[in-house]
C-alpha cells in the first residue's frame, strides 16, 4: 500500500517515482593536507616576514621606545626622525652611488662571464672539459673567508688596493653562474649550432645570434642573484677598502652603532630599511625575468 506521503514524494522525486533507492548528498571531508600545507606556509612566511616587519616598526619609533618593555609591534605613533638621522650621519648618496656601481657592474659582469663559460662547457668540445669544470665545481666549496687573503695579495701588487676595481674585478667568474648556464644551454637543442655551422657560422657568431638570445632568461637569473648578493655583501668591503669614499652601502651603516655600539638602535635600523629598498626595486621589476627562467624548459 502506497501512503499519501509516498505519493508526494514521488511526484517531487524522480528516482522515487522509478523506484530507485534515494541517495543522500555526501558532506565534502575536511581537507587535512591542504590545512596542514597552509599552516606551514603561515609560519614560514611568518618566520621570514617576521625580522624584516620588527625592523620597520622599530625604525619608525623613537630611541626611546625601542627599549620599552614590553616591545610593541605596531608603532601607533610613527616618529620618521630617525630616517633624518641616517641622512645626517652619513654621505648616504656616495654610499648608494658605490654600492649602485660595484654591485651593476658585477651583476653585468658574472652574466657575461657565466654565459659565455657556460656555452663552451655545454657545446664546445676541447681536451680535459670534464675535468675543468669539475675543478670550477670544487671552487663553490671553498668560503671566501679562506681566499680572501691571497685575493689581497693580489690586488694589492696590481695597485688596486683600496679601490672600488678591488671589489668587483675578483667577482665577475662565478662559478655558481657557470654551472647554471652550462644547464640552460645544454637545455637548448644542440640542431641549432649545427644548423649555424651549416650556414657558415663560427662558434662566436653562433652563440652571439642563436644561443644568447634564447638565454636571456637564464642570464637574467644570474644578474639579479649576483645583484641581491652583492648589494647587501659586507664582508669582502671590510677587508678590501680603507677610505670612506670607497665604503660601500652595507659597510657605511655600520658608523651608525656609534663608538662601542651606543647609537640609537632606532636609527641603524632605519637605514637598514633604506638599504634594503634598491634590492627590493630590483626583485620587483626582475621577478618576472627570474620566474620565466626558473621554469624555462618545464614545457614545451
Amino acid at each position: 500500500m502506497t501512503t499519501t506521503t509516498d505519493r508526494g514524494l514521488a511526484g517531487h522525486s524522480p528516482r522515487l517515482s522509478q523506484g530507485l533507492p534515494v541517495t543522500t548528498p555526501n558532506r565534502k571531508k575536511f581537507n587535512w593536507s591542504f590545512a596542514v600545507r597552509t599552516l606551514l606556509l603561515l609560519l614560514a612566511a611568518a618566520l621570514t616576514l617576521g625580522p624584516v616587519l620588527w625592523t620597520l616598526s622599530t625604525s619608525l619609533r623613537s630611541p626611546s621606545e625601542s627599549f620599552k618593555l614590553p616591545p610593541s609591534f605596531i608603532p601607533w605613533n610613527p616618529d620618521f626622525t630617525s630616517y633624518g638621522e641616517v641622512f645626517k650621519q652619513l654621505n648616504i648618496f656616495l654610499l648608494v652611488l658605490n654600492s649602485a656601481l660595484v654591485t651593476g657592474i658585477i651583476a653585468v659582469g658574472q652574466m657575461v662571464s657565466s654565459a659565455l663559460a657556460g656555452y663552451a662547457f655545454a657545446h664546445l668540445k676541447f681536451r680535459g672539459r670534464g675535468a675543468l669544470f669539475s675543478i670550477v665545481l670544487a671552487t663553490m666549496m671553498v668560503p671566501v673567508q679562506v681566499t680572501i687573503v691571497p685575493v689581497f695579495m693580489l690586488i694589492r701588487g696590481m695597485g688596486l688596493s683600496d679601490t672600488l676595481l678591488a671589489l668587483i674585478l675578483p667577482a665577475i667568474p662565478t662559478a655558481f653562474g657557470t654551472f647554471l648556464m652550462r644547464q640552460y644551454f645544454m637545455g637548448l637543442p644542440a640542431e641549432l649550432a649545427e644548423a649555424a655551422s651549416i650556414d657558415g657560422a663560427s662558434p662566436w657568431r653562433t652563440f652571439r645570434s642563436v644561443y644568447a638570445p634564447l638565454a636571456m632568461p637564464g642570464m637574467a637569473i644570474v644578474g639579479i642573484l649576483a645583484f641581491n648578493f652583492h648589494w647587501n655583501e659586507f664582508f669582502r668591503p671590510l677587508i678590501l677598502t680603507i677610505s670612506e669614499q670607497n665604503f660601500t652601502l652595507p659597510l657605511g651603516l655600520v658608523s651608525l652603532q656609534g663608538n662601542l655600539g651606543t647609537g640609537s638602535i632606532s636609527v641603524v635600523l632605519a637605514g637598514v630599511v633604506l638599504s634594503m629598498i634598491p634590492a627590493l626595486v630590483v626583485f620587483i621589476f626582475g621577478q618576472r625575468a627570474l620566474q620565466d627562467g626558473l621554469t624555462a624548459g618545464t614545457g614545451k
